[in-house]
């Protein structure tokens, strides 16, 4: 490990995100023959969160010359292959790492081809090696990563920022007292006295606070569009995509993208937008399954009152897994209820935090007198295991009957009670014998993210 003044460096300027605790130990458990493979979306920390790991191995008392790191995107390791890196390291290092214990980390893998066969390789010859690697091109990496290292490898995928973590990185968290922990370390409850310090955090939030420089660097604040759009967007669109899909129109599927960027948490169909694009409904739905691929996009799927999916399902919802992008591509939102842009803003913020959980099959309800926003359904027989309502107003614990068909559909599917989240608001009322658990949307976001990794960690330690 020659490199340790840029470990050092990182390490000291921006604190490990929470998501650190999760995949630490996949890096340290040798029990299993397995490289980590770390995917995530360009720009959420991922070289970062290698650097703090190599810092902690250190700390943790391994030699730092049993710690090797190379970044697989420098010209001069071009066409290389990885054994062929692995005698620079033992010659640098006089180590020899097919006897000793090491570990090694290739980041920006993508950029070697074939590189999921020649992990293998490595993973199969070498039991002393702890391979980790990292890419920006989360699409290629997962699939090659299943079609190849099926019992190999274990993905890890690093999403966008949590408001968990936002709110942690800022060393805000006294803005939430959690009253009560349960025994998995998760959050049962919570009070929140600055309720508008927190709405302000959470705003900020939905308008850079998906990538981890971007909050932390006043400079990046000052111009979100610029950072997000060219080095984030642009080069997903413009380089990785079409790269990795050979795809030709690039303008095509910038237009899709920013359309469905601008619509995000509304409904759309397939019909609207081949008028709107004059682009073939089998050319939009690759696009769609590409920006799904890419981290960049999660389609919802349209559940009837009687929670049952249509077999021809048109339309669908579309939410980016980051509603910075939006902000990025348009203009920031501000928290006035004028602002038609909040709304769905907001709803795309509350969902980014369920998309980072392994055990939701999350829906909407629509039908001709109602829609939820938020339906879970349970994944043994598929019925409703819970229900969220997303508002940005405090006005509906006053009128209860706008929420009749809320009330309807708890009926129909036994449910007790249902969350609607607020402005400000938190209480709860009993209504036609169903409980509305009002709760602010920015407490209830934080909560889902803060117990989304608690219960990860359990879950991990189970398996």
């Amino acid at each position: 490990w020659k490199d340790r003044s840029l470990s050092t460096r990182i390490n000291d300027d921006w604190s490990p995100r929470p998501y650190m605790e999760l995949f630490y130990p996949l890096v340290q458990n040798r029990s299993v023959r397995r490289a980590v493979v770390l995917m995530g979306p360009r720009r959420v920390g991922k070289t970062v969160m290698i650097h703090h790991t190599i810092k902690k191995l250190m700390c943790d008392g391994v030699d730092p010359k049993h710690i090797c790191y190379f970044s697989v995107d420098h010209p001069l390791f071009t066409g290389m292959g990885l054994e062929h890196l692995l005698e620079f390291y033992q010659k640098a290092a006089g180590i020899d790492y097919t006897t000793t214990e090491c570990f090694v980390f290739f980041d920006e893998i993508q950029y070697l081809k074939d590189w999921e066969k020649h992990l293998k390789v490595l993973v199969d010859i070498y039991p002393s090696i702890k391979c980790v690697v990292s890419g920006s091109a989360a699409a290629a990496l997962h699939l090659k990563s299943n079609e190849s290292g099926a019992g190999r490898f274990t993905d890890f995928l690093l999403p966008p920022l949590t408001f968990y973590e936002y709110i942690f990185l800022l060393n805000k968290e006294d803005l939430i007292e959690k009253k009560e922990i349960s025994t998995y370390g998760t959050i049962r409850d919570f009070a929140c006295s600055k309720i508008d310090d927190l709405n302000n955090e959470f705003i900020n939030y939905i308008n850079y606070g998906g990538y981890p420089e971007a909050i932390l660097s006043g400079d990046i604040r000052a111009d979100p569009g610029r950072f997000i759009k060219s080095d984030i967007i642009d080069k997903v669109l413009l380089r990785d995509l079409p790269s990795l899909y050979g795809i030709h129109d690039v303008q095509e599927l910038n237009s899709l993208f920013s359309t469905l960027a601008y619509n995000s948490a509304g409904e759309v169909s397939l019909e609207e937008l081949i008028n709107k694009s004059n682009v073939s409904k089998n050319t939009i739905k690759k696009y769609i399954g590409y920006f799904e691929a890419a981290f960049l996009i999660r389609v919802v799927h349209r559940i009837d009152q009687n929670a049952k999916r249509f077999k021809r399902a048109h339309s669908f919802k579309v939410y980016l897994t980051n509603p910075s992008l939006r902000s990025a591509l348009y203009s920031p939102v501000d928290s006035n209820d004028e602002d038609k842009a909040i709304g769905s803003m907001v709803e795309t913020a509350l969902f980014s935090q369920w998309f980072h959980s392994d055990v939701t099959t999350l829906r909407y309800a629509r039908w001709d007198k109602g829609e939820i926003d938020l339906v879970n359904l349970k994944k043994n027989d598929q019925k409703v295991d819970w229900a969220v309502e997303v508002k940005w107003s405090d006005r509906y614990s006053r009128r209860l009957k706008e929420l009749e068909h809320i009330i309807g559909f708890c009926h129909a599917h036994n449910l007790s009670d249902v969350m609607i989240t607020t402005r400000t608001n938190h209480e709860t009322q009993i209504y036609k014998s169903v409980k509305l658990k009002f709760i602010p949307t920015s407490i209830y976001c934080y909560v889902v993210g803060y117990n989304i990794i608690k219960l990860k960690m359990i879950h991990g330690l189970v398996e």
